[in-house]
């Protein structure tokens, strides 16, 4: 989920700790647990300042060890005994539990978007990613300001964010489902394909990529009804010399360990030979932003090359040239 639902998710369990008895009783450790939670909330994001550093570091590490199972479990032990050092009142075993709530629900959360976590490692290293809510939802985020609302207001903040979740989760079942239901449907138009789905910010729209042992199909599903928007050959990552300099790259290794379905191009120039991989996933205007590129000279020694979102292939040669540079 976005930064400010899961700082919403945060406050919205630090009311719920008010049902608490051992925490409700005190007004400081109610304070304490309410910054645990957000804290907590917060936690498995710190990974997003490795983005200062480079795209390829970015897309390697973020959500996969600070939303594992050891990160888990780590966090709330050090938010809960940090805050504790400063309180030493509150009572420690249901600090850290709050604590451990908030992190949980911001891995837990973020295993139904598109882009998923890693949040079985180190048993496993597969992105959970079930491409059911949107990055950011405007129902989640809005019944969370209205529960926000109700408690500035004077209503009991414990009840009134235990009556907002049951509703929330009464919508992810809806948004499963309806998942479901347009998979289902792609797979009528399409035997035997597998179906690659992200969300979108609009609930009864859905990006689709239908894979076949021939075919990769890019579709969108509006409104119960799916329109395939563009149809490429599917070709195996041949297994040559250019393909295995390109491999070598960060920026193309990072890609490649994030993008599940995607096509490849090799292009060569006068000057230098062109490895592109595009993933299918985020298709805008007709235009795919998503890619990884690497330039190689004919030695299939490396240039430059680039990960992350560009719009125009002007912009991208900027970015190529940067990276001579650096």
């Amino acid at each position: 989920m976005d930064t400010a639902t899961h700082f919403a998710m945060g406050f919205a369990l630090g009311g719920i700790a008010t049902l608490d008895p051992v925490i409700a009783q005190d007004p400081v450790a109610t304070n304490a647990v309410l910054l645990a939670t957000v804290l907590g909330s917060q936690a498995p994001d710190t990974d997003t300042v490795l983005k200062l550093k480079s795209n390829a570091i970015y897309l390697r590490n973020h959500r996969g060890a600070t939303h594992s199972i050891p990160a888990v479990l780590l966090w709330p032990i050090v938010i809960s005994s940090i805050i504790h050092f400063f309180v030493p009142e509150v009572n420690g075993i249901h600090l850290w539990l709050w604590t451990f709530l908030a992190v949980f629900l911001h891995v837990f959360v973020d295993i139904f978007n598109a882009y998923g976590t890693q949040a079985l490692r180190p048993f496993s290293q597969k992105w959970l990613a079930l491409g059911v809510i949107n990055t950011m939802d405007p129902f989640i985020l809005a019944a969370h300001g209205i529960g926000f609302v109700l408690w500035i207001y004077g209503q009991d903040p414990g009840y009134t964010f235990i009556v907002i979740y049951i509703i929330i989760i009464g919508y992810y079942l809806w948004r499963i489902k309806a998942k479901h239901d347009v998979i289902k449907q792609a797979c009528s138009i399409i035997p035997g394909g597998k179906v690659i789905i992200s969300p979108t910010f609009n609930w009864y729209k859905w990006h689709l990529v239908i894979k076949t042992d021939t075919k990769l199909y890019v579709a969108k599903s509006y409104n119960g009804k799916i329109e395939i928007l563009d149809e490429y050959d599917f070709v195996p990552i041949p297994k040559n010399d250019i393909i295995s300099a390109a491999k070598k790259d960060k920026n193309i290794a990072a890609f490649l360990s994030f993008s599940p379905i995607h096509r490849w191009e090799i292009n060569e120039f006068e000057d230098f030979i062109e490895v592109r991989f595009i993933d299918l996933r985020y298709r805008s205007k007709g235009h795919y932003p998503f890619v990884a590129v690497v330039h190689l000279d004919y030695d299939l020694e490396r240039l430059s090359s680039f990960t992350g979102w560009i719009f125009s292939e002007k912009k991208l040669m900027k970015k190529m040239n940067a990276a001579i540079r650096e």
